[in-house]
């Protein structure tokens, strides 16, 4: 079989914007397994957990600028991380108005 290719974040090219039913968030607390506490851009804090995709490939931590999708069900309550930003997207993303700063 041999290993998969890992990439790291200098050789990341692409930048995911939020569409339409995403919103912009802060990790502020690690509640374990895949779970984590997010401080949203719409001013609510959603449980959301790692999808599957991402789970073993980024890893993510407290402080870090994320990209959360919320459920269908439960939408102010629950949500999906579908994409973690490195500091200097994040900073990108504050000066052009896309995240409040803060």
């Amino acid at each position: 079989m041999g290993k998969k290719k890992v990439l790291s974040e200098e050789e990341l090219k692409e930048m995911v914007l939020p569409g339409p039913n995403q919103v912009l968030g802060v990790v502020t607390k690690m509640l374990g397994y895949d779970r984590l506490l997010v401080s949203c851009a719409d001013g609510r804090e959603r449980v959301c957990r790692i999808r599957g995709k991402m789970k073993r490939r980024v890893w993510v931590k407290v402080g870090n600028t994320v990209l959360v999708a919320p459920w269908d069900f439960q939408s102010e309550e629950k949500g999906d991380i579908i994409w973690r930003y490195t500091e200097s997207q994040a900073d990108w993303l504050r000066k052009h108005g896309y995240f409040p700063s803060g």
